[in-house]
């Protein structure tokens, strides 16, 4: 029995070629990793020899070498290779010596969990699987609720076989593996009845971006297939790990409630153990996990990371009659693990069109060409290479037609859908979960695919216009001046993480509000009193499952700016307060009836005017208790919260206070508070301010129209709108001078170092403490900042 089985706990990272990596996998973390508390089903596996001796003992070498051979020269198509290869499995028996091993281990599994007929999950794991470099995710076949030990064996013979599958072969192919090198292990593991309660997948990195600190948790009732498969639109959540074991911090970044339309669950039927039911409505809007069994998965997919020294690809399940959880597999993530770091390429869309669909950007890159409509991978021959592939959902086997496509798009799946993997894998963009791709689009129309707008991927009417830049990350100098980024989505802030910025100099909360959120704050605090029925009917859509509408504003707005937060932790990153002006705050949902008509909104009641009014006080709570939550709840202390266009110091006084009362008060827990130094008085009296803030950032667009008495945005006067002009110029100098004798802090937001070259040298010279900008321009501002340091020292 030694040669034919080994249990889980006797085997390890080293034992890759005698169980594959999957059950080295599973050893490893049983031996290693139980005392740390990470539960993992117990089990055996099947040894590749006893694999070997299958082959050897039905004289299957000699016949497989041949039949691949006739593929490799092309006497043979893969289909029919494949096909043949299994059939001699099918045909074959077991060696006496390994049924009796198998039946043996599995008598001693039931006694372990005091059974007759335990149930098991029969799982291939091949000698040449689960590798750093190679994931073979989903290759091979998987069997679930199997009882008894006829069924077992007739199992272990079916993954045997899957090792030959079409896109087994093909994958081999591809990775340069050889066929006679591979053998296969069987892990035999305990059931968890996931059934009855979720299951799904964790990445202990951010699949998309690379973000080394944040792990990405998806789930879905029942078993855990759907989720892996891309059957489902699942939950997910993204945690911040550093904070994991800080006592009291909640550091959950985002949630999001997926559509979960079926969950795949046991039958009594032998010729079917599993099947699909569609989820009940309460189940589609429940998230299957609490924050708390979030967390706890977090924690543990961090020690499994440390343990591994590397990214990880977790599954996960929870046993609906005990609650408990448990990890059924673990192996290395191998797309973002292995991404060099030393450039940073980017895209972005020149041009927009008509929107025809939506879904979860995969892959933050631009993709156009004609769409192929192609529902079964059986019709590979048929697809055309360079188009765009739209189907309902993948599996492994359609990864021959994916890695042939310009962009993928589906009806289902999340993020870590095998859908989502592989484009990856393959750098193809993909936009997954879209609900109605394959209704929507049709054969041979033309189409880009976007996934640089966001987490959101956008599938356009035509062929767009698009750019591609690669940024060399390397060799950047050092400056005295720090060089900023000016961000407004979450998405932007992940996307740019690896950029040599020192923080983020500019966080706009308008995005979140705008893009996220949607509804005017006041509307949603007052839904009684919109007289609008539309917009009640919007917001009410929006907020489902939210008793509280002002908790689904403080919700959306805090996971929003953790996000930004955790990019550049613990560098600084500024939150603008909301800057909206009231023909803009008109224009969100429900808010036409809260704000005044006015002449000229740009002079009008915004910014810091609105913090302390009673026509506003109550929505301005809204934003302060969300900032309160991400300093103090999720235990991001490096956002800096900035008031934007504050008048006199007076109101400066008066906006403090509120500030205050609603829990941001300056200087407890380390707070600090700027002012936006936009207006002349801001610079007029830039003494009162700095007594009353720690820091000032410069908004030159507001700053160069009001000291010049120009509208920004009057066509007509656009050659006299520049920003170096001297009394713009006189007015920065000014600033810097009075800020700096008082100890406060100046920065500058905006375009214009990186518009002006000259400009940038003069805020150098100025003593000018950072320059914050677009992403794009970071590395062209750093070179002229460092040019300038050098002939001002």
């Amino acid at each position: 029995m030694a040669d034919e089985v080994r249990w889980l706990e006797t085997v390890g990272a080293g034992d890759v070629e005698e169980v594959g990596g999957k059950n080295a996998s599973l050893g490893e973390m049983i031996a290693n990793l139980t005392g740390q508390g990470i539960r993992v089903p117990g089990g055996f596996a099947t040894t590749a020899a006893a694999f070997r001796s299958f082959v050897e003992a039905n004289g299957l070498d000699a016949e497989i070498r041949g039949i691949l051979g006739e593929l490799a020269d092309g006497r043979r198509e893969l289909a029919d290779a494949g096909q043949a290869v299994r059939d001699l499995f099918d045909a074959a028996e077991f060696p006496q010596a390994t049924a009796d091993a198998i039946r043996a281990a599995y008598e001693e599994l039931g006694k372990r969990y005091d059974t007759t007929d335990v149930d098991v999950a029969v799982r291939s794991s091949a000698t040449a699987e689960d590798l750093p470099e190679a994931s073979f995710a989903g290759q091979q076949d998987t069997y679930l609720n199997v009882v008894g030990a006829d069924a077992l064996l007739a199992a272990c013979k079916d993954c045997y076989a899957s090792l030959f599958t079409d896109r087994a072969i093909s994958y081999r192919v591809e990775q340069g593996f050889d066929h006679d090198e591979v053998a296969l292990s069987i892990g035999v593991q305990k059931m968890v009845r996931s059934d009855l309660a979720s299951a799904g997948v964790m990445f202990t990195i951010d699949t998309d971006t690379g973000f080394p600190d944040t792990a990405i948790i998806n789930g879905a009732w029942g078993l855990g297939e759907n989720v892996v498969g891309g059957e489902v639109t699942p939950d997910q959540w993204t945690v911040y790990k550093p904070f994991l074991d800080s006592e009291g911090l909640v550091p959950i970044l985002a949630r999001t409630v997926g559509a979960k339309e079926r969950k795949r669950v046991y039958t009594d039927s032998g010729d079917a153990p599993t099947v699909n039911v569609d989820t009940t409505e309460e189940e589609r809007r429940t998230l299957v996990l609490t924050d708390d069994e979030v967390l706890h998965l977090a924690r543990w997919g961090a020690v499994i990371e440390r343990h591994y020294d590397r990214p990880m690809d977790v599954e996960w399940a929870k046993d609906g009659r005990t609650g408990e959880l448990f990890v059924v597999q673990a192996r290395p993530e191998t797309v973002q693990s292995r991404a060099g770091a030393g450039t940073l390429s980017t895209f972005s869309l020149d041009e927009t069109g008509e929107l025809l669909v939506s879904g979860l950007a995969i892959g933050q890159a631009v993709a156009a060409g004609e769409v192929q409509m192609i529902s079964s991978a059986e019709d590979a021959d048929r697809f055309s290479d360079g188009k765009v592939l739209v189907t309902s959902m993948t599996d492994p086997d359609w990864v021959p037609i994916m890695k042939r496509a310009a962009g993928i798009v589906t009806d289902r799946g999340g993020r870590t859908s095998h859908a989502a993997i592989v484009s990856r894998e393959l750098g193809v963009p993909a936009v997954v979960g879209t609900q109605d791709a394959t209704e929507v689009l049709a054969d041979g129309r033309e189409v880009t695919l976007s996934c640089v707008e966001g987490d959101e991927g956008h599938v356009y009417d035509g062929i767009l216009a698009f750019s591609e830049r690669e940024l060399d990350l390397e060799a950047v100098p050092q400056t005295r001046t720090r060089v900023m980024m000016n961000i407004g989505s979450p998405a932007a802030a992940m996307q740019w993480w690896r950029l040599p910025a020192h923080g983020i100099g500019l966080a706009r909360m308008e995005y979140l509000v705008n893009n996220v959120i949607q509804a005017h704050p006041l509307a949603l605090l007052h839904l009684d009193e919109v007289s609008d029925p539309d917009a009640r009917r919007q917001i009410e859509e929006l907020t489902a499952g939210w008793e509280d509408k002002g908790e689904y504003f403080v919700d959306h707005l805090a996971h929003g700016i953790a996000t930004i937060a955790a990019s550049q932790y613990p560098e600084p990153v500024v939150v603008r307060l909301s800057d909206f002006k009231t023909n803009e705050y008109a224009g969100l949902i429900g808010g036409t009836q809260f704000e005044p008509d006015e002449e000229n909104p740009m002079l009008g009641w915004r910014g810091a005017s609105r913090y302390d009014s009673d026509d506003y006080r109550e929505a301005f709570a809204l934003e302060c208790r969300a900032l309160e939550r991400v300093r103090t709840t999720m235990g991001f202390t490096n956002v800096v919260v900035m008031v934007p266009f504050c008048r006199t110091p007076e109101e400066a006084d008066r906006v403090l206070e509120t500030m205050a009362q609603y829990g941001l008060e300056r200087g407890r827990d380390d707070l600090q508070v700027y002012v936006m130094a936009e207006i002349p008085s801001n610079i007029l009296q830039a003494d009162e301010f700095a007594d009353r803030f720690d820091g000032f950032s410069i908004g030159s667009n507001d700053l160069t129209q009001l000291t010049l008495g120009i509208g920004r945005d009057d066509d007509r006067l656009t050659h006299l709108f520049d920003e170096r002009n001297p009394a713009v110029k006189k007015m920065i100098t000014m600033l810097i001078e009075a800020a700096h004798a008082k100890g406060r802090y100046v920065g500058i937001c905006g375009q214009g170092p990186s518009d002006h070259p000259d400009l940038a040298e003069f805020l150098v010279e100025a003593g000018i403490d950072s320059m914050s900008l677009n992403p794009d321009s970071v590395l062209t501002v750093v070179e002229r900042v460092a040019e300038a340091e050098s002939r001002t020292t």
